[in-house]
């Protein structure tokens, strides 16, 4: 493929010139951190919001944890297309930009629209920091160092889950949602000033850009969420949701039918006729799908039902990574033993029948039980996240190694987003039914801040129904992991044995 270069751009001369380059992977992985870490932080200040002045519904509050994930989750393979077009360091700093103008939009938010906007700008800007961090990375390391450096870089999406915890925990314990994102704005412009310092120019590619089919994914996947939020609020047959679940049909259909016609498809659906990358990626989005529909009920579950202060909550999700920290390195051995099909069905079993272990804690459970059954849940995330990446990774060729990298990041947030979605439908449904009949008959809340304020002198009862529509919420999930496991497992089992014949 010709390439376009001007002096700028010139591998060469960049080559040539003296670049400090010591500081660049640390810099590309707090870029990592730092996008990936939102995520998980702002499901802590779940309950902050919905006691806030901007009185949220129990469907905002899911809007407002999903609309930087869906942005995030659709536009990450555009964004990586983009700085192959556009240049990877200036689409990066671009994002970085992005990023800290959304965070500011959200902390001077005077209602949910604004909110959700700033929301959105952020999700863009982090779309595309995300794959150009890589990029950048391997224009720049030697090719003897790609493979440490691609490992490091991967690693740090989950080091930004336990950050975002964590940190996220640190920082709202000063007493308000909207430092969350306070603090990621200055982050944001110390990264861009580092990036802009230490950072490569890399060569521009004049692959065209489908800007259709990025709206479209776009499009399809926030109506496919309308139609699950909505849900319990409208009403399952309320023409908000059968238009947005018509709506996603009719636009999931569409971009399928632009991709196939492009010559230069941003995401070519004829990609998922491999039945080793179609369960992959399927396994991936499942186990995304769990993780994060219990770090969504995690955060309220902790401050509501046991009582923890936010920091503490923070804190409360650390066992859940002590399995990734011991066994990591130990999966692939596990691999070469027992084989990929088995490998993928002990993990899916691990995250489910931990995520319904969790089912059955209450506010009287002992925190260690409650740690013991998120230890059981990471080792299922442990076998399965490196396992089924290299599953998408060896489904593609090498030329199309940027593709596979995409669809995992693709594949991860778009599990993200519909696990908190269906979480939060199902729990927002049976906290509902579960609330005293004169609560809900005069007052009509859907959220435990709703109802705190309409009955105060009723905590323990409003508390009591929160905890039961938790137990139901993850119940249905773990069930659901099982379910997708099963059909990963089954899907490439049937494969393989096709391929022998």
């Amino acid at each position: 493929m010709p390439l376009r270069l001007n002096i700028r751009d010139d591998p060469a001369a960049a080559a040539s010139r003296p670049v400090a380059r010591r500081g660049l992977l640390a810099v590309m992985c707090a870029c990592v951190v730092l996008v990936v870490g939102m995520v998980a932080a702002i499901n802590l200040a779940v309950p902050m919001l919905a006691a806030s002045d901007l009185r949220p519904s129990a469907s905002a509050l899911i809007w407002i944890v999903d609309t930087y994930v869906v942005f995030f989750a659709c536009l990450v393979i555009p964004g990586g297309a983009a700085g192959d077009r556009f240049g990877r360091k200036g689409v990066l700093l671009a994002g970085l930009a992005l990023f800290g103008l959304g965070a500011l939009l959200s902390t001077v938010a005077p209602n949910v629209p604004f909110l959700l906007a700033g929301r959105a700008i952020t999700g863009i800007g982090a779309a595309a920091v995300l794959p150009n961090t890589l990029a950048v990375l391997l224009h720049a390391v030697p090719a003897g160092r790609k493979g440490v450096t691609i490992a490091t870089w991967a690693s740090m999406t989950g080091i930004g889950g336990i950050a975002g915890n964590v940190g996220g925990g640190a920082v709202l314990s000063g007493g308000s949602w909207r430092w969350l994102f306070a603090v990621a704005v200055p982050l944001s412009l110390l990264l861009a000033a580092f990036a802009a310092r230490v950072a490569p120019v890399s060569p521009r590619h004049d692959r065209p850009l489908s800007l259709l089919g990025a709206l479209l994914l776009v499009g399809a996947s926030v109506a496919l969420l309308l139609g699950i939020v909505e849900g319990p609020e409208a009403g399952w047959t309320s023409p908000i949701v059968l238009i947005g679940f018509a709506a996603a049909v009719v636009l999931f259909a569409l971009w399928t039918f632009v991709e196939l016609k492009a010559e230069h498809p941003l995401l070519d659906p004829r990609l998922f006729r491999v039945p080793a990358l179609r369960g992959a990626c399927l396994g991936m989005t499942a186990i995304f799908f769990g993780m994060f529909a219990l770090f969504y009920v995690n955060a309220s579950f902790l401050q509501y039902g046991k009582g923890f202060s936010v920091l503490l909550t923070g804190l409360g999700i650390i066992p859940m990574t002590i399995p990734v920290i011991l066994g990591a390195r130990q999966v692939g051995r596990l691999v070469q033993r027992v084989g990929v099909d088995v490998t993928v069905a002990l993990a899916f079993a691990f995250v489910g029948c931990g995520l319904i272990g969790l089912s059955t804690v209450d506010a009287s459970t002992p925190y260690p039980v409650y740690a013991s059954w998120l230890v059981v849940t990471g080792i299922g995330v442990t076998l399965a996240l490196p396992t089924l990446s290299a599953a998408i990774s060896g489904s593609l060729p090498p030329a199309r190694a940027g593709v596979g990298a995409g669809l995992q990041a693709t594949t991860r947030e778009f599990g993200s987003a519909l696990g908190v979605a269906v979480i939060g439908t199902v729990l927002t449904g049976r906290f509902v039914a579960a609330l005293p009949p004169d609560i809900r008959a005069n007052h009509d809340p859907h959220t435990v801040a709703q109802a705190l304020a309409a009955a105060p002198g009723r905590a323990p009862e409003v508390i009591s129904a929160f905890v039961t529509s938790t137990s139901t919420a993850l119940r249905v999930i773990g069930v659901s992991v099982l379910v997708l496991g099963a059909l990963v497992t089954g899907q490439s089992r049937l494969s393989r044995t096709r391929g022998n014949r």
